[in-house]
């Protein structure tokens, strides 16, 4: 997961959930990417979990300022949202696989459940929505120049949420999926192809070529679209995982004492009050 004092609030309430429904929550390892270092963000985890087996890891921003392009929302073009590319080169090499989490989720289930998923040979395993239409993640310039059509000639791409992956980070560093990844960063400077921040490279590089897993490890959207986030229903079908994507975060339309009705289902795990003096 990443840390950022925006969304520490989230952070904790997802660390909390995870724990209080694992069976061995002392066999849970978390692995924190911070683009700077902060003393009170660490030492907040660590009164609040003092049990936590955690490391914080720097990501160098720099990396990836010059790559960011601007896209609909502003969070989206933080540099830190871009860490999750560079997860194969910022964790140890004896880190062969890792769930990379959004700090908007909160999980309701066993994620031991989720790390035994078999990835089948791929690089990384997420839950895949086929029935999504696949073109309006890219730009009609992207589709009318016949090279980047072809990008997916020979497999069936569907749009997958990034907030929540299984990856094998051996087979991502061994196939050098983080420089295929800033390649279209590059063309996106040049030609703007796309909308949506760090997604649209992992959709171009990845999509159709993933271990689908079940859509209940990530009811995503319930942070509405990314301009307004009205609120949204939780999706047909049980849950393992929620996901608050999209403008509208959880902690922010409780404070304003304006929520949505899933984000009730956040509200307990939300231990603000205990280490909101740390941050003021």
């Amino acid at each position: 997961m990443t840390l950022d004092a925006n969304y520490l609030r989230g952070t904790i309430a997802a660390v909390l959930s995870i724990l209080q429904h694992t069976s061995c929550p002392e066999n849970i390892s978390f692995h924190f990417l911070s683009s700077r270092s902060n003393p009170h963000i660490t030492s907040t985890i660590r009164s609040t979990f003092p049990y936590l087996t955690f490391h914080i890891f720097l990501f160098d921003s720099i990396r990836v300022r010059a790559r960011i392009s601007r896209s609909i929302r502003q969070a989206l073009d933080q540099p830190l949202n871009y860490a999750r590319i560079y997860l194969a080169d910022i964790l140890p090499h004896n880190v062969q696989r890792v769930i990379y989490l959004d700090s908007d989720v909160i999980l309701v289930d066993d994620i031991r459940n989720l790390w035994r998923v078999d990835l089948a040979g791929q690089v990384i395993a997420a839950p895949e929505y086929c029935h999504a239409n696949f073109t309006k993640y890219f730009t009609d310039a992207f589709w009318a120049d016949p090279g980047f059509a072809r990008t997916f000639k020979g497999r069936r791409p569907c749009y997958f949420n990034t907030g929540v992956m299984v990856m094998d980070v051996q087979k991502w560093r061994a196939g050098r999926y983080t420089g295929m990844m800033e390649d279209w960063m590059g063309v996106q400077k040049q030609k703007r192809i796309y909308h949506l921040g760090s997604l649209p490279p992992f959709l171009l590089v990845l999509a159709g070529n993933i271990k689908a897993v079940d859509h209940r490890w990530n009811q995503h959207g319930l942070g509405g679209d990314n301009i307004e986030g009205r609120c949204r229903k939780l999706h047909p079908g049980p849950v393992s995982l929620l996901h608050w994507s999209g403008k509208g975060k959880p902690w922010l339309r409780l404070d304003s004492r304006k929520p949505c009705s899933v984000d009730q289902l956040w509200a307990p795990y939300d231990l603000y009050r205990s280490f909101s003096p740390t941050l003021e």
